[in-house]
C-alpha cells in the first residue's frame, strides 16, 4: 500500500523538472525550480522565492554535488536562513536512467533516489506537516473567468495581475495557480482579479 503524500507547508526548492516529477508522488504541496543556475540572473522568481519563504518557508532539496550546494546556497541567501529548512540525499554513485553518462562528479541526482529516501530528506529537515486547504481552491477555469488566460485579449491584463502581485510574468497556469492557492485565499485574488480588470479598461 503506498504511503499519504506529504502535506507540507513550506514550498519545496529542486534544481530542475525531473526532480520536481520525482516528488510530485510524494508531496501535497508546492514545488518550484531554480531551473540549475538559471536563478542566479532570475530576478523575478527570486522576488518569488522571497515572497513564498515570508509566506510559508522554503524547503531546499538540492543535489548533493558541488553545484548543488552552490545553488543551495544562494537560494538561502534569497530567502533568508530563518526561513530555510535545508533537506539533504546521500552522495550515492550512479546515474539517472534517462542520462546517458553520469554527472561530472558521478552521484545520483535527487531524480534518481528512491522515494522513501526523498521522503525521509523531507521530513528529516523538519518539514511542517499542515491541514488540508480551507475554502474554494484556485482552478485554470478561475483564470479563464477573470480573464487571465484562454482569452484574445488576456496577455495584458495578466501581466498587470502578476506585475500587482509581484509574481513573475512567465509562470504557467498549473503553477500560477499553485502558487496562488500558497499565498491567498480565492476571495483576494478575484478582489485583486476585477480590479485590475477595472484599472486595465
Amino acid at each position: 500500500m503506498s504511503q499519504e503524500r506529504l502535506r507540507v507547508r513550506q514550498v519545496i526548492v529542486v534544481e530542475g523538472r525531473y526532480d520536481a516529477a520525482a516528488l510530485e508522488p510524494l508531496v501535497d504541496g508546492l514545488i518550484l525550480t531554480t531551473d540549475g543556475f538559471g536563478i542566479f540572473k532570475d530576478k523575478e522568481k527570486q522576488q518569488l522565492l522571497r515572497e513564498l519563504g515570508r509566506a510559508r518557508g522554503v524547503l531546499i532539496l538540492t543535489d548533493s554535488d558541488a553545484a548543488g550546494f552552490r545553488i543551495r546556497r544562494f537560494v538561502e541567501n534569497v530567502v533568508g536562513k530563518e526561513r530555510t529548512l535545508q533537506a539533504y540525499v546521500p552522495s550515492l554513485p550512479g546515474k539517472e536512467r534517462r542520462k546517458a553518462v553520469p554527472g561530472k562528479e558521478g552521484l545520483l541526482g535527487v531524480e534518481g533516489m528512491d522515494a522513501a529516501v526523498l521522503r525521509a530528506a523531507i521530513l528529516n529537515a523538519g518539514a511542517q506537516q499542515c491541514e488540508p486547504r480551507k475554502g474554494r481552491t484556485i482552478t485554470h477555469a478561475d483564470l479563464f473567468a477573470w480573464g487571465l488566460s484562454g482569452r484574445p485579449d488576456c496577455q495584458q491584463q495578466r501581466f498587470l495581475f502578476l506585475k500587482r502581485l509581484g509574481l513573475p510574468v512567465r509562470l504557467s497556469k498549473t503553477a500560477l495557480c499553485r502558487v496562488l492557492n500558497s499565498l491567498y485565499s480565492y476571495e483576494e485574488v478575484e478582489r485583486i482579479a476585477q480590479e485590475t480588470a477595472l484599472t486595465n479598461q
